[in-house]
């Protein structure tokens, strides 16, 4: 099954038929506030995710890496410079490892620069996808994005 990945104005909009929500001033705000109808909350004054839904999100100390989503532990590179796991699901990095290109059964595509996900398939005989794939989903997608912004801001 193949899951598209919907831009509109630079920001990913939609998960297949999933619908991602911003404030209402996006063009000075582009970070979520909903999927679907789980309502994303943020640590104050900041853009560190913390709820998904009644998903808490936990993380390192003075790190934006992950330690855990919900009953799910995370699992990091030695360094811990890369996600390698969130809960069940294993993550596949591309050749230079700074592109996630698998979580579990999810493969992921990428467009032609390479920059931006834009479809999804999931193997197996699931005809949808599950609220725990999609959440791993979007929270590896989200992360990537944060992480490249990141390293963009850094480097002007």
């Amino acid at each position: 099954m193949d899951i598209e990945l919907t831009y509109n104005k630079g920001l990913l909009r939609r998960i297949g038929d999933v619908e991602i929500s911003y404030g209402r001033r996006e063009w000075l705000d582009s970070t979520p506030r909903a999927l679907g109808s789980w309502t994303l909350e943020y640590q104050r004054f900041g853009s560190t995710l913390r709820t998904v839904g009644g998903v808490e999100i936990t993380y390192r100390r003075w790190s934006s890496m992950p330690r855990t989503v919900g009953q799910w532990s995370c699992e990091h590179s030695r360094f811990g410079a890369r996600l390698l796991r969130i809960g069940p699901y294993e993550l596949r990095h591309d050749r230079g490892g700074s592109r996630v290109c698998a979580i579990g059964p999810l493969e992921i595509f990428y467009d032609r620069l390479g920059s931006r996900p834009i479809r999804v398939r999931l193997y197996g005989e699931a005809e949808s996808l599950s609220d725990d794939l999609l959440l791993a989903l979007f929270l590896v997608l989200f992360w990537q994005e944060q992480a490249w912004d990141a390293y963009n801001q850094a480097r002007r």
